[in-house]
């Protein structure tokens, strides 16, 4: 490997004290090849549904939803700290973090419920502070198990366009901020520990929607030339068909970029359908790994994939899916048809809730 290694973990991966542990351990492995890594990591699982829920009762309810609310997320974050941490400063500085940060959140849903109205931006803003707290106890964590590492705000070295709550990644920008954030981390031999999910446009929190940390990570590794992406998850890899579905479902070794694109977009939950655009404009490996068995080889999706030999790679399914033909005998030089007809049948958006993919439908006015 020449360039960085990029490690995502999943909201399971370190969803408490126990698997972020687990975290640590795979870590410090990784580090035995004198290689620079860089470490993106979700919020703890069920956090960001638990920061939207807390938004839309304070938009609906009132100042007193907001307290009833809050202390539950603090608590969870720090009964974890104190789990993790035997020493007392270093308890004392992460708890005095987690407090500091959920007086900001009760500042922000407090303004929510006296205007009685939640927008895209100010639910970026409250949701931003899952993978902000996640991050920093990971950096502490490493730091305390004999790694070096450094935390690096995700705000600062992410850039996105001003798509509050579904927002994407500026990969021009985001190579000059990512290389001013985290090159120095690096140069002192430490590795870099960030969120994903929160980029930042113009001075404000930006959100990447559901599956954005993986796009974070992937955003990343193309802006560093990263040598691989590794998205640590629950499951081992890229099955053959849905588990729940067939029992004996089997990882998939290798597949390529559109094999992986094709089974994320019809259902494969182990990916988002946009993880995979950076790495393939950069032609960057991604294996998908499970940190509950990290022993474990996982599914590398490549380029050239590997299994030309092989009649089919898996199979995915979409339920629920409804076809509309729709016909006019005035669409002819009728410029916007297909806007307009794609407009009526989108669900309309929770406020504060997330699109249906991570980027907004952009037509032109011919409706392309």
């Amino acid at each position: 490997m020449t360039g960085p290694l990029v490690m995502k973990f999943g909201g399971t991966s370190v969803a408490g004290a126990a698997a972020m542990t687990d975290v640590a351990r795979i870590v410090k492995d990784a580090t035995a090849g004198s290689r620079h890594i860089v470490v993106v990591v979700s919020a703890m699982s069920g956090v960001t549904d638990a920061l939207l829920a807390a938004c839309r009762a304070a938009r609906d309810g009132g100042i007193e939803q907001v307290e009833r609310h809050l202390p539950e997320l603090q608590s969870r974050h720090l009964a974890v700290v104190n789990e993790l941490f035997a020493d007392a400063a270093i308890a004392c500085d992460i708890a005095a973090e987690v407090t500091r940060a959920c007086d900001e959140l009760r500042g922000v849903l407090t303004s929510v419920a006296i205007l009685q109205e939640l927008t895209p931006r100010g639910a970026d803003r409250v949701t931003a502070a899952g993978e902000l707290l996640s991050s920093r106890i990971v950096a502490t964590l490493l730091r305390e198990s004999g790694i070096p590492a450094r935390w690096i705000d995700a705000r600062r070295a992410v850039v996105s366009d001003a798509g509050f709550g579904a927002a994407w990644p500026d990969l021009a920008a985001t190579t000059i901020a990512a290389a001013g954030e985290i090159t120095p981390a690096w140069q002192a031999g430490e590795v870099g520990v960030t969120g994903g999910f929160l980029p930042q446009r113009q001075r404000a929190s930006t959100t990447l929607g559901r599956g954005g940390s993986d796009v974070s990570a992937a955003v990343l590794g193309a802006a560093l030339d990263a040598a691989e992406i590794q998205i640590w998850t629950d499951v081992d890899g890229m099955l053959t068909a849905d588990p729940r579905v067939v029992h004996d479902a089997q990882p998939v070794g290798r597949l390529s970029f559109d094999e992986a694109a094709e089974l994320a977009y019809f259902g494969a939950k182990v990916l988002h359908p946009s993880t995979i655009l950076p790495a393939v404009e950069k032609n960057i490996p991604v294996r998908i790994l499970n940190t509950l068995r990290p022993g474990n080889p996982g599914s590398l999706i490549t380029a050239d994939g590997g299994g030309a030999d092989r009649a089919l790679t898996a199979i995915a399914c979409k339920r629920n899916v409804t076809v509309v033909n729709v016909t006019s005998t005035r669409m002819l030089h009728a410029h916007g048809f297909l806007r307009k007809v794609l407009r009526g049948l989108r669900a309309p958006r929770d406020l504060g809730g997330r699109g249906h993919d991570l980027r907004s439908e952009r037509l032109d006015d011919a409706g392309r």
